[in-house]
């Protein structure tokens, strides 16, 4: 069949986006084909774009996050059946981009069934940012009630998510945002708010902790935020990378997490977490649950048009959104 979506050429920049139609295959024997109805919009995918993380081959379809309704199943698919409201994120085995589109086919190990009471735009906007919400603070650092931690981007897609998310589980919550629009987000979910433009966020979270430190900062910025992360942290505290917004961290030297306090960091890659279906769904389960109670509130910052995934893209590398956004077909 055919369908209308963007597609790459060439690595670059949002120049090289492309709405086009194409053919795609009938699902196979353990496929699903996904009609979508919203797709999310992540940093990742503009990495993907540039070539930092590589696609699967060229030209090709972005996107690692949509929402939207079952239209056909292979003969081995018993989960799920035509008609069926289905959700998907980036990462796992095998897992390729192709959400910027009409429909895409998928593995059917790789969909979540959606709650009646969670719309489509709304679950396409927090499965791949809520799923990392749910892994950073359950598993690759396991917050507790009283912890004192630090977010960077507390008022993107992920940091709002992570840091109500936090406060709900007991959290001090120290957030760092780049201007005093994105601080004004953040107070809504952050004890204490620090905007980098003008603040050096070492010395405000020293002067928050009694000189102390944090025992956790999540880091989606990397390049230059690294080394103000660093010096925030309390002897043996953990520095979680989830992301490079500003750009690679360049290379340094190791000896530098001994001399600022035997130091650990870490690389936390979504699809380390959901390695196997019965993680996914227990993570999206929690996910589900806190939006449901409301301890966690959605909020979509923009929905484009398919068409203007470029503004999208130009929106988001250039810092002018706050929270999440998605395309719609």
């Amino acid at each position: 069949m055919k369908v209308t979506g963007v597609r790459v050429h060439a690595y670059g920049g949002s120049d090289q986006l492309r709405l086009e139609t194409f053919d795609i295959a009938p699902p196979g024997r353990d496929e699903v084909l996904v009609r979508h109805r919203a797709i999310g919009v992540n940093f990742a995918d503009i990495h993907n774009r540039t070539g930092r993380y590589p696609l699967p081959s060229l030209p090709h379809v972005l996107g690692g996050e949509a929402a939207g309704v079952v239209e056909a199943v292979g003969t081995d698919v018993r989960e799920f059946k035509p008609g069926d409201r289905v959700a998907y994120a980036a990462g796992g085995p095998d897992f390729a981009p192709g959400a910027y589109a009409e429909a895409r086919v998928m593995r059917a190990d790789r969909l979540i069934g959606l709650p009646e009471e969670i719309d489509d735009v709304i679950a396409a906007s927090i499965m791949t940012k809520g799923l990392t919400a749910q892994y950073l603070l359950k598993s690759a650092y396991r917050v507790s009630a009283g912890d004192t931690i630090l977010v960077h981007a507390a008022a993107g897609g992920v940091g709002q998510l992570l840091t109500q998310w936090a406060r709900h589980l007991g959290c001090r919550v120290i957030g760092v945002v780049s201007s005093d629009a994105k601080a004004q987000t953040a107070r809504g979910s952050c004890d204490h708010v620090i905007v980098s433009a003008r603040e050096d966020v070492a010395s405000r979270v020293r002067a928050l902790t009694a000189g102390r430190g944090v025992p956790v900062v999540y880091d989606s910025v990397g390049r230059d935020t690294f080394d103000a992360s660093l010096r925030s942290l309390e002897p043996h505290g953990l520095l979680i990378s989830f992301g490079s917004s500003s750009g690679a961290v360049p290379p340094f030297d190791l000896f530098q997490l001994n001399r600022l306090g035997s130091l650990h960091v870490t690389s936390a890659g979504f699809a380390w977490f959901v390695r196997s279906r019965d993680e996914l769904l227990a993570r999206a389960a929690d996910l589900f649950s806190v939006v449901l109670t409301g301890a966690v509130a959605t909020r979509v910052f923009k929905s484009y048009p398919l068409a203007e995934a470029r503004k999208a893209h130009d929106d988001l590398e250039g810092r002018r959104t706050i929270g999440p956004s998605v395309l719609v077909p």
